[in-house]
C-alpha cells in the first residue's frame, strides 16, 4: 500500500507538470490550482487524464499548437508535453496502466474478502499475493519514475530558456526577435489599459498622467523599450488606441482611450 501511495503521488505530479496554462503574471497560482484539483482524484482518473494527453499514439507534430481558451488582452502562457509512442507501444502502456488500476482497486476494496487471514493457509496465501502485487507495483513505479524524470528535465530546460531576455521580451512584452511588436498583447499597452481604468474621466484619460502612473508602477514598461520616443508615439504605433487633445486646467492636453473593436460577423 505504501508503494501504491508513492505511485499515486508521482502520477499526480505528472498530471500537474506535463501541462500548464494561465496569465503570465499568475502562473504559480495556476499551477497551485492544478495541484489542488488533482489532490482527491482517484488513480483511475489520473491514468485516464495522462492517456491521450501525455501518452499519445504516433509521432508528435512539432508544429501542433497547444489548445487554450485564453481571454483577450491578456499575456497568456500555455504549454503541454507529450510522449509519442508507436501504436503497439501505446496499447501496451495503456493496458499496463489500467491493469495497475485494477490491482490497486482489488487490494483496497476486496483483499480482505479474498483471503481468510484467520487461518494459517489464508495468511500464507495473502502474503504471497502481497509479495506478487508489490513486485508488479514496483516495476510500474520504476517505469513511471523514468517518465517523470523526462518531464522534470524538460521543465528545467524550458525554465532555463524562459529566463533569456529574448524570450521574456517575446512572451511578456510581445516583442519578437526581429523587433516587431504585437501591440495588442504588449506589456506597455496592458499597463496603459490599467492606467486608463485608474484615471479615466468622461471616457478619456490624460496621457501625461498615464505615463507617470505607468512609470511609477511598471518602470520597465516605458516607450524607449519599444523604440518609441514618447507616449504619443506609443499610442500612434499601436493602432488600437486613439489620441485626442482637450483643454485641461487651461492647457492643451493629450488624452487617449482604446478604439472600439468592430463587431464580429457570425
Amino acid at each position: 500500500m505504501l508503494r501504491l501511495q508513492q505511485y499515486e503521488r508521482l502520477i499526480k505530479a505528472m498530471v500537474v507538470d506535463h501541462k500548464l496554462s494561465g496569465p503570465m503574471n499568475a502562473l504559480e497560482e495556476a499551477r497551485s490550482a492544478q495541484i489542488d484539483g488533482t489532490a482527491l482524484k482517484t488513480l483511475g482518473t489520473l491514468v485516464g487524464e495522462l492517456l491521450g494527453s501525455y501518452f499519445v499514439a504516433g509521432e508528435i507534430d512539432p508544429n501542433e499548437e497547444t489548445e487554450t481558451n485564453s481571454p483577450e488582452n491578456v499575456n497568456w502562457f500555455a504549454m503541454q508535453m507529450k510522449l509519442g509512442l508507436p501504436a503497439a507501444e501505446f496499447v501496451r502502456v495503456e493496458s499496463e496502466l489500467k491493469e495497475l488500476v485494477r490491482l490497486r482497486n482489488n487490494l483496497v476494496h476486496h483483499f480482505i474478502d479474498q483471503h481468510d487471514i484467520s487461518s494459517s493457509d489464508g495468511c500464507r496465501s495473502a502474503q504471497e499475493t502481497l509479495i506478487s502485487a508489490y513486485t508488479l507495483i514496483d516495476q510500474h513505479f520504476g517505469q513511471l519514475r523514468q517518465w517523470a524524470e523526462t518531464i522534470v528535465k524538460t521543465r528545467q530546460a524550458m525554465s532555463d530558456a524562459l529566463q533569456s531576455e529574448e524570450v521574456i521580451d517575446f512572451v511578456v512584452n510581445s516583442i519578437s526577435p526581429d523587433g516587431k511588436v504585437n501591440w495588442d498583447g504588449s506589456g506597455i499597452v496592458s499597463a496603459l489599459r490599467e492606467a486608463f481604468d485608474a484615471l479615466v474621466v468622461d471616457g478619456w484619460a490624460s496621457l501625461p498622467e498615464a505615463g507617470r502612473w505607468v512609470a511609477k508602477r511598471y518602470p520597465e514598461q516605458l516607450p524607449a523599450k519599444y523604440e518609441c520616443a514618447s507616449w504619443r508615439q506609443v499610442v500612434h504605433e499601436t493602432h488600437i488606441l486613439e489620441l485626442r487633445y482637450f483643454e485641461m486646467d487651461g492647457k492643451r492636453t493629450a488624452c487617449y482611450r482604446e478604439k472600439e473593436r468592430p463587431a464580429k460577423l457570425h
